[in-house]
């Protein structure tokens, strides 16, 4: 059985563009989004991690749905991040989503003061009934200092406006235990598990790398879809070295895609303080891993 899709199946966790002056660029922005669906991205997750949501204000994070929807239309959903460590600030900023013109959001576990489960259950159950838009669960303790149990994934997904989860906890059998048990759409948010969720049930994935390689990632997910599973594990296994390079090299992955796509010439810009760019050996050996890859698969 195919899994759900609720967003789509090739989803990137856009970077946020700046100009030089570090102000919103929102012609880069639609100019990458655009890209970005061109070359096999069927949903665009902004304002997460990858977006440098927390240091974006309100009014910036409206005003890129509002454009990216404009670039867009219909070709691709928007995901909205909405997720603080305040539950009337996420209640807030779902809202403005829906009215700027996101189709669903997604919701980190608040952070720093690490809410125990029943707390954390609450606080999701606020924002999905605050807002008539489908809401993706975003589980990544290693970021909030808290983990969404299983228990508790299970139990949220009753509720009718819960309908996915991004999954980065590494924790390979609680994810299964909740798949097994539910209908939540589960998205991999680690660019190394895109094929390993897919193939046990998954619905794909929210990836950093499909910023700068959309066609490769999207490439592994095609080959599994055709049925050529040894293809799909070698797309998979080729884009380990650019994935490593990119998300395990010691600096976010904010700051080496942006490293990467301004060399591209794709809009990017600078991160913000406290993010700080790339260095010249950073972004040497991103540009190598990059042309390996697109050199090998041809994107």
């Amino acid at each position: 059985m195919t899994p759900p899709a609720p967003f789509g199946r090739a989803l990137c966790a856009m970077i946020t563009p700046f100009t030089d002056s570090n102000t919103l660029d929102l012609d880069g922005a639609q100019r990458l989004a655009g890209h970005l669906v061109t070359h096999g991205c069927d949903g665009l997750v902004l304002s997460g991690t990858t977006g440098e949501s927390p240091t974006t204000t309100d009014a910036e994070k409206s005003a890129l749905i509002t454009a990216v929807r404009e670039a867009v239309g219909d070709r691709a959903t928007i995901v909205a991040g909405v997720g603080t460590a305040d539950t009337r600030h996420t209640t807030a900023l779902a809202r403005a989503a829906g009215r700027a013109g996101a189709d669903g959001l997604l919701v980190v576990a608040p952070y720093y003061s690490r809410p125990p489960q029943d707390a954390l259950e609450a606080h999701f159950r606020a924002i999905a009934d605050a807002s008539d838009l489908p809401v993706m669960l975003y589980d990544i303790p290693g970021r909030t200092g808290v983990r969404i149990a299983p228990a508790t994934l299970i139990r949220l997904a009753a509720h009718p406006r819960v309908v996915a989860v991004k999954d980065c906890a590494y924790d390979v059998l609680g994810t299964q235990r909740v798949l097994s048990a539910t209908d939540l759409a589960y998205y991999t948010g680690c660019d190394e598990y895109a094929l390993a969720l897919y193939a046990t049930g998954g619905t794909g994935y929210v990836s950093t790398v499909a910023n700068v390689v959309p066609a490769a990632m999207r490439a592994i997910l095609a080959a599994h879809d055709a049925g050529r599973t040894a293809e799909a594990a070698r797309r998979q296994l080729r884009a380990s070295e650019l994935i490593e390079a990119l998300m395990a090299a010691g600096l976010p992955g904010t700051v080496t895609t942006k490293a990467l796509l301004n060399h591209l010439g794709l809009p990017a810009g600078p991160v913000r303080a406290p993010l700080r760019p790339a260095g010249r050996e950073t972004a040497d050996a991103l540009r190598a891993a990059y042309d390996r890859l697109t050199g090998d698969v041809n994107g």
